[in-house]
């Protein structure tokens, strides 16, 4: 996938041949999923996808995170969560489900059937926006992609790993 140069590269990312904003570090990524909330946020952008299979390696802990999506969080948006499954997530991100909670009537978490979990990328896209890659988790090594080829790319990604998953992650657990 190819990208369209970005203004500045930010700590962690790299310009490449071309101007494609390259992730390789943790520090890197983590500013780039911040940076493409705030992107979000500013611009409107109506629907957001966040896959991974346990998001062991998002932010989504950070105080600036949580700002930067409660900025986007407003009526006719939407949130999509798709992971292999949501065990530890509470444990994790407190924060996150802290905010889930009030905005739970935008946000969706759906767990991919087990057959394709291996395929959830780490990813968070923003439909006709941006999207943020990491293609070698080890190595926090990913890319910021811009372009429309890349875009529907991912957009059909997303859309097939959704058909194969399910409601998961309740808002609030009852028990007796």
């Amino acid at each position: 996938m190819a990208a369209e140069p970005t203004d500045t590269p930010q700590e962690g990312a790299s310009a490449s041949a071309g101007g494609t904003q390259v992730i390789d570090t943790r520090e890197g990524f983590g500013q780039a999923v911040l940076s493409a909330l705030d992107e979000c946020a500013e611009a409107g952008a109506r629907h957001l996808w966040l896959c991974d299979r346990d998001f062991a390696r998002w932010p989504l802990g950070q105080p600036a995170v949580i700002e930067a999506l409660t900025r986007w969080a407003s009526s006719r948006r939407q949130l999509t969560v798709l992971a292999a499954g949501y065990d530890g997530f509470a444990q994790r991100f407190p924060r996150w489900v802290h905010w889930r909670r009030q905005w739970s009537h935008i946000v969706q978490c759906l767990a991919v059937h087990e057959e394709v979990a291996d395929k959830l990328p780490t990813l968070l896209f923003a439909p006709e926006r941006v999207a943020v890659r990491l293609h070698d988790g080890e190595r926090y090594r990913g890319r910021v992609y811009r372009e429309t080829a890349d875009l529907v790319s991912c957009r059909e990604l997303v859309e097939a790993l959704s058909q194969r998953a399910d409601d998961s992650f309740p808002v609030t657990t009852l028990g007796l």
